[in-house]
């Protein structure tokens, strides 16, 4: 017999705890015994941390669980994988602007001459403030609406240009702008800054 993942596995426990119909609950059941070791293989080759992987297969599992009919889909299969590999190139996306961020951090305390201007060693509360903004932009980008999120994205961790955002996403150059402005304004409203 197979043993599966423990993360994964507490997804199907936690399934248990929720009202499911019968069907449904089977469903998902012969869906995660079926798949659930290959799931996590697949995330695990993509995010490069089993842990990251684990988490990510729970909730996808947990995603088909809030579906209305998920034994109605054609391909349940490529249905959860497809769930999961978009949520793992999300988390990789905030991992991106966080390393991101941290870097912009760093190069903002560093002076002319080249040296450092101010320990890389954080305490306790600059930690708890960092990781706290890192929280806030991740979810100011989950509910961001798609296309300034697009640009965005497209602009700050791509390093396209407007006129190549406009090209990409085959809109004028001037929705790029009314589209990265409406992600900054959007920041901005759904962020804290500490002064």
């Amino acid at each position: 017999m197979c043993r599966q993942s423990t993360a994964a596995g507490g997804a199907l426990r936690a399934w248990y705890n929720r009202p499911m119909e019968d069907s449904k609950r089977s469903f998902i059941e012969a869906l995660f015994r079926q798949n659930g070791q290959q799931l996590v293989r697949f995330l695990s080759s993509r995010l490069r941390d089993p842990q990251q992987a684990d988490e990510i297969a729970q909730e996808a599992y947990l995603r088909m669980q809030k579906l209305h009919e998920p034994e109605q889909l054609d391909n349940a299969r490529a249905f959860l994988f497809q769930v999961a590999a978009n949520m793992a190139t999300d988390q990789l996306r905030r991992q991106q602007l966080h390393h991101k961020y941290i870097q912009n951090q760093l190069e903002r305390n560093i002076d002319d001459s080249g040296e450092i201007s101010a320990p890389l060693e954080y305490g306790p509360d600059e930690q708890l403030i960092a990781q706290e903004r890192v929280k806030q932009i991740n979810a100011a980008l989950d509910s961001m609406k798609p296309k300034p999120r697009q640009a965005f994205l497209l602009h700050r961790r791509s390093g396209l240009s407007y006129s190549e955002i406009a090209e990409e996403m085959g809109v004028s150059v001037s929705s790029v702008e009314k589209y990265i402005l409406a992600a900054l304004k959007h920041f901005r409203d759904k962020t804290v800054v500490e002064s």
